[in-house]
C-alpha cells in the first residue's frame, strides 16, 4: 500500500509508476536518508512530540534496515518510488505503526534536500583529499627531475625554456584553486535544511539547532520555501568539478603530445596505457584520452541542471528529481578521474635529454638575444627588430641561432661581441630570478612552498 495514494481513487498506471520512480538511482542515498531519519526521531524524542521508547525502536529498526542495504537483502520497490518511501515501508513493516510517527513535522521535501546535502558534504571532502593526493605526484614528478630543461609553449610553438618541474608546477597551482573552490562551495553545502516541512516550516516545537548537531552541519537554512526549492549547492559542485575537470583536461593533453614521438619528452607507464587491435606497435594515452572525453560529459551534467532550474517557480518542483543521475555520473566520474591521473603522473618517465635537445633547437633563444642587446643600451622594441631580422635570417639558412658565426651577428648590430655565445638555456632560464618565474631558485621556493600547503600548512 503507498501512503501517498490514499486521496486517488485509482492506482498509478504501470508506465506512470516506472517513469515517476527514482529508486534505481536514488538508493545510492540510503546511508545518508537514515542517518537523517535517526537524527530526526531523536529530536522528536527530545522535543516530547514522539516517545523515548518510540524513537528507541525507531533507530534501532532504522539502523536494521541499514544493514540490510549493505549486506543486499533488502529489497526495493519500484512501486514506493524513492528511498525515502522504501525505507519507510521497511520500517512499518518491522515495527508497525510506531515507524509511521517517525514522519512526523518532516516532509519528503526538506528530507531529500538533506540526504543531498550530506551526500554533496561527503563527496567534496573526498575530492579534497584526492586532489591533494594528485598535487603530491605531481609535487614528487617535479622534484624528481627539478634541474630538466624544456621548451615552454604559446600557441603550441616553442617561446622560453623553462625548468620542466616549473611546468608542473602550473597545475599544482590549478588544483590548488580548484581545492579551494571545493572549501568554498563546502560552505554553502553546509547547510540544514531539516525542519523546512513541505515549504512553511512544520507546526511542531522542533529544535533545528539539535539536528545541525547531531548530522553535523554550521548552520541552519532560513527560509523555508529556499531551503526544500535550493539546489544552487548542486549547480557549485558541478561548476567547480567542471573547472577541476577542464584543468585535468588540459594535463591530459600534455601528456598525450608529450608521449608522442613526435615530442617524445615523458614515456607513460604500461599500466596507464593500452595497445591497438591491430598495430602491434602502438602504446596509447587511452587514459589521459578518456579523461579530454569525460571532461564534455561533465560539462554535459552542468548544463542540464541549470536548465532543468531556469524556470521553476517556488518552491519544490518534480524537476528537481532529475538532480540526481548526472550528479552521481560527476562525482563518480571526478573521484575516477584523479585516481587514474595521480598513478599515471606518479608512474610517468621524463626524458630529460630529449626535452633538453628541444629547448637548444631553433631560435628558442631570440628574446633572451634581445635583452643581451638592450644590456648594450639597445631601446627593446629596436632589439625586437633586429632580432626579428637576425631570426629570419637564420631560417633563410636553415641554421639555429647558435649556429650562427659572430660575423653573422655583426651583420645585424655591432654590439653583437663574443659574449653572446654565453647566452644559453641554462642562462635565460636563471636570468627569470623573479616571484613566480622559472629560475631555479624561484622554483626550489615553490616546491617547498606547494608541499606545505599539501601537507596542510600555510605555504
Amino acid at each position: 500500500m503507498n501512503p501517498m495514494r490514499d486521496r486517488f481513487t485509482k492506482d498509478v498506471d504501470k508506465s506512470v509508476e516506472k517513469y515517476t520512480s527514482s529508486i534505481s538511482y536514488d538508493k545510492r542515498l540510503y546511508k545518508q536518508d537514515i542517518a537523517g531519519s535517526i537524527a530526526h526521531a531523536r529530536m522528536l524524542a527530545k522535543q516530547g512530540i514522539i516517545s523515548e521508547k518510540d524513537a528507541e525502536r525507531i533507530v534501532m529498526a532504522l539502523t536494521s534496515i541499514r544493514d540490510e542495504i549493505e549486506q543486499g537483502s533488502f529489497v526495493f520497490r519500484d512501486d514506493l518510488e524513492d528511498i525515502h518511501m522504501n525505507i519507510e515501508a521497511r520500517l512499518i513493516e518491522k515495527i508497525g505503526d510506531v515507524g509511521r510517527k517517525l514522519h512526523t513535522a518532516r516532509s519528503r521535501n526538506d528530507q531529500v534536500a538533506l540526504d543531498m546535502r550530506l551526500f554533496v558534504k561527503e563527496a567534496i571532502t573526498q575530492i579534497i583529499v584526492d586532489l591533494k593526493g594528485l598535487q603530491s605526484a605531481l609535487l614528487d614528478v617535479a622534484e624528481a627531475n627539478r634541474d630538466e630543461i624544456m621548451p615552454g609553449y604559446t600557441h603550441l610553438q616553442r617561446a622560453q625554456p623553462v625548468l620542466f618541474a616549473h611546468h608542473l608546477l602550473a597545475y599544482f597551482e590549478m588544483l590548488q584553486r580548484d581545492v579551494e573552490r571545493f572549501r568554498d562551495s563546502l560552505k554553502r553545502t553546509d547547510v540544514l535544511p531539516l525542519g523546512s516541512g513541505a515549504l512553511a516550516g512544520v507546526p511542531y516545537p522542533v529544535d533545528r539547532d539539535f539536528l545541525a548537531r547531531e548530522l553535523g552541519f554550521s548552520r541552519i537554512s532560513q527560509n523555508s520555501m529556499d531551503a526544500v526549492s535550493d539546489r544552487d549547492f548542486i549547480i557549485e559542485f558541478q561548476a567547480t568539478t567542471s573547472i577541476t575537470m577542464m584543468h585535468l583536461s588540459r594535463l591530459a593533453e600534455e601528456l598525450v603530445l608529450w608521449s608522442s614521438a613526435e615530442f617524445g619528452f615523458i614515456e607513460l607507464d604500461d599500466a596507464y596505457t593500452t595497445g591497438s587491435s591491430i598495430m602491434p606497435q602502438k602504446k596509447n594515452p587511452d587514459v589521459a584520452e578518456l579523461a579530454r572525453g569525460k571532461t564534455g560529459r561533465i560539462y554535459g551534467n552542468l548544463m542540464a541542471m541549470l536548465t532543468i532550474m531556469k524556470a521553476l517557480p517556488l518552491s519544490y518542483n518534480r524537476d528537481m528529481q532529475e538532480d540526481k543521475e548526472g550528479f552521481f555520473d560527476t562525482v563518480d566520474t571526478i573521484l575516477s578521474t584523479v585516481e587514474v591521473f595521480t598513478g599515471m603522473v606518479s608512474t610517468l618517465t621524463v626524458k630529460g635529454e630529449v626535452t633538453r635537445r628541444a629547448a637548444d633547437e631553433g631560435c628558442i633563444l631570440a628574446t633572451d638575444l634581445a635583452d643581451y642587446l638592450v644590456g648594450k643600451g639597445v631601446p627593446f622594441r629596436e632589439a625586437h627588430v633586429i632580432m626579428g631580422r637576425l631570426v629570419h635570417y637564420a631560417v633563410e639558412k636553415g641554421k639555429t641561432l647558435r649556429d650562427l658565426s659572430l660575423d653573422e651577428y655583426k651583420s645585424s648590430s655591432h654590439l653583437f661581441e663574443e659574449d653572446v655565445y654565453n647566452v644559453t638555456a641554462e642562462t635565460s632560464i636563471a636570468a627569470r630570478n623573479v616571484p613566480g618565474g622559472t629560475a631555479p631558485e624561484q622554483v626550489a621556493q615553490q616546491l617547498t612552498r606547494a608541499r606545505k600547503i599539501v601537507q596542510g600548512g600555510d605555504g
